[in-house]
């Protein structure tokens, strides 16, 4: 082959015969192995002359001098066992008293020597067997400290070592650590806790300060349960700061092959790739604004989905419209920007649930699998909540039968969005979900993006913020319990020859992947056909950027609201900080719901209003306003405007550009954002 060289091996020789350096070598290895265990051998060699100075030295003395050598001998033994205990860095309760005893054993036999004589038959007894039991034991030690030294002082198991160090000064001396796997990003171990009184919790609390204890930087240490063993625990000891800067997109991971197969979005802290089997669950994608879930989690999950033999992608983004799913459009079969599209497709999608599970059905099948004959749905909403405000009630329902039955249908639905608070997502769904969690505002904010056991192991995506853009966690069915822990970092488009990020170059980029596998070239499935929307001539080419729009009216002209600001939609800037404010939802989505009883409903519903103006709107806010302040308020939140999303068509988005407005104009008072509430110092009126 063409660029390949071929080298004849050498012939056989024999054995070269050591030189002379080569045998100084060996002989001083050895030497050096030796003089390892010659220590103890030579403290009780000096114990015994010691003891047969002060005895021959003494014994022509009076008994005076005598008793007042042995009480100054016995203090000065006294005084060293303690300095022995508090001084001795053993890393176990055993190996401290060990060298405490043998301190206070050599320097008793002293005294006794001083007094009777060093061959005596007490002491000299003593010496002989206490002395070898003594200086063995030291030596047992010295083979086991061995594993983890060598002769030349380097550290042969770089984790044992250095865990062991950590785990000392954190409070965890009987920790032992040792190595399982080591590479040039990472190292793999276990750890041996105290049985009966430790586990693998106690020593996830304790990371931070083993870290600490060795000297590592934040997130080093990565901990998990051993399945096997409750008295252990699995330790990766990795370097959080490759992960500051972005990685860039390295392209598809396996193209061609089935959805069932794992999905690459991005690399772990340990620079192995994420491998994330998608399929059969659900996922929640959340992260606040800048954090990168839509170039980050978007952009590479549907780059890598997008390239399977076997799926279909619908999208829909009501919000900023192609902003974000728009480069991808080619390998989309839907794209929805409107409301009413979003309606349509979903009430088509939940159509064709029961003839799937009833073709699945008819072959034997439970679930969705691999060549099953239907292609796999991939459902993906962006800044889900205001998906979710645009359906009715009964088609909110319908969307959470959705969420229930598609998964053994053949689909999963991706929910994206900023906070997974109950206002913004329902609890029944939220529980069904697998995490997908990048930099939020706040600890507070991070309970709703991460799993209950990332909450347990202490993962904190509120130290990202949106500084880092692309850092995450991921608890999934398919990620291995020691890795939901540990941060992974998506990868980043557009990145140029020098290292930084241009954003029309990442729209091109996309663009450009999503050309190469378009949607109208894959084979599906007749009911997936009919859900699609493909049209050739749109998508032999990459779509063109979207138009800029200025303002004007005739840009506004179709809009629902042309009041609502698209830009501040669905921010929701002010949050209680209670983990969910609605503690009375607690069911799940097989709880069967039942309806009113014969006769008239305990409760009235008022029906919305028709479509407002703006003055309207702007008249009703400010009647809200009155009305609080009448009532003593002085100062209010979003919860206390709920009242009027519920009754009108007023939207949030709507009502936070007002207050913020109305700020700035002094009608009502600033901010407050430590208490994320608006202060009112006079009752606001209008100028």
């Amino acid at each position: 082959m063409a660029g390949r060289t071929t080298t004849t091996p050498p012939p056989a020789t024999l054995p070269a015969v050591p030189d002379s350096s080569s045998w100084e070598q060996v002989a001083t290895r050895e030497v050096s192995k030796a003089l390892l265990y010659f220590p103890p051998w030579l403290v009780g060699l000096l114990l015994f002359g010691l003891g047969a100075g002060f005895h021959f030295t003494l014994r022509s003395d009076d008994p005076q001098t005598v008793a007042w050598t042995t009480a100054l001998v016995i203090t000065c033994v006294l005084v060293l066992t303690a300095l022995t205990w508090r001084q001795s860095h053993a890393r176990s309760l055993t190996g401290r008293a060990h060298t405490t005893l043998t301190t206070l054993a050599g320097g008793l036999w002293v005294c006794a020597a001083t007094i009777n004589g060093p061959a005596t038959t007490v002491t000299g007894r003593l010496i002989l067997i206490g002395g070898v039991a003594f200086a063995l034991s030291f030596n047992i030690r010295t083979v086991i400290r061995t594993k983890q030294i060598d002769v030349n002082g380097a550290v042969a198991d770089p984790l044992g070592f250095l865990f062991g160090r950590g785990a000392e000064k954190a409070g965890m001396p009987s920790v032992q650590a040792r190595t399982i796997q080591a590479s040039a990003h990472k190292v793999t171990g276990e750890v041996q806790l105290a049985e009966g009184r430790q586990v693998a919790d106690d020593l996830q609390k304790k990371v931070p300060y083993v870290e600490s204890g060795i000297g590592l930087p934040p997130g080093s240490i990565v901990t998990s349960v051993d399945p096997d063993d409750a008295s252990k625990a699995k330790v990766v000891i990795s370097d959080p700061r490759v992960m500051k800067q972005p990685v860039p997109w390295p392209g598809p991971s396996r193209v061609g092959v089935s959805i069932a197969e794992p999905v690459r979005p991005g690399l772990w802290q340990d620079l192995d790739e994420v491998a994330y089997v998608i399929v059969g669950h659900h996922v929640q994608i959340m992260g606040k604004t800048g954090a990168g879930k839509s170039i980050g989690g978007a952009w590479n999950l549907l780059g890598e989905i997008v390239t399977r033999r076997d799926v279909a992608v619908f999208a829909i983004d009501i919000t900023k419209g192609e902003q974000t799913l728009g480069p991808l459009k080619a390998a989309l079969h839907r794209l929805e920007t409107t409301k009413e599209g979003a309606k349509d497709l979903l009430t088509e999608m939940q159509a064709k649930i029961k003839p799937r599970t009833d073709l699945l059905s008819g072959k034997g099948l439970q679930k969705w699998t691999e060549g099953c004959g239907l292609t796999y749905w991939v459902l993906w909403l962006e800044e889900f909540p205001d998906i979710y405000d645009a359906l009715t009630d009964k088609q909110q329902e319908q969307f959470l039968s959705l969420i229930k039955a598609i998964r053994s249908a053949g689909g999963t639905v991706v929910l994206s969005l900023q906070r997974s608070d109950w206002t913004q997502m329902p609890t029944i769904a939220r529980g069904q979900l697998a995490k997908m969690c990048f930099g939020v505002d706040s600890a507070a904010d991070a309970t709703f993006g991460l799993s209950e056991a990332q909450e347990d192991a202490g993962c904190r995506p509120e130290l990202w913020s949106n500084k880092q853009p692309g850092m995450a966690y991921l608890d999934a069915p398919s990620i291995p319990d020691d890795r939901i822990t540990m941060p992974m970092r998506t990868y980043a488009w557009g990145m140029t020859a020098a290292g930084a990020f241009d954003d029309e170059r990442a729209n091109e980029q996309m663009r450009a992947h999503a050309a190469a596998f378009p949607a109208i070239h894959k084979q599906i499935d007749p009911m997936t056909a009919g859900l699609s929307r493909l049209s050739a001539t749109a998508l032999a080419s990459p779509a063109p950027l979207p138009a800029i729009h200025d303002g004007t009216a005739a840009d506004t002209a179709g809009d629902d609201d042309p009041d609502d600001d698209e830009e501040v939609r669905n921010v929701a800037t002010e949050y209680l900080n209670t983990d969910d404010p609605d503690p009375q939802v607690n069911v799940s989505l097989d709880d069967e719901i039942t309806d009113f009883p014969e006769g008239e409903p305990p409760l009235t519903f008022a029906p919305p209003e028709p479509k407002m103006t703006p003055e309207q709107r702007g008249a009703a806010l400010m009647d809200r306003l009155h009305e609080l302040w009448d009532d003593g308020a002085r100062d209010v939140g979003t919860g206390d405007f709920k009242v009027l999303w519920e009754t009108t068509d007023i939207s949030r988005a709507w009502f936070q550009k007002q207050m913020r407005r109305l700020s700035e104009a002094g009608v009502i008072g600033a901010y407050d954002d430590d208490r994320q509430r608006y202060l009112m110092e006079t009752r606001p009126e209008l100028p």
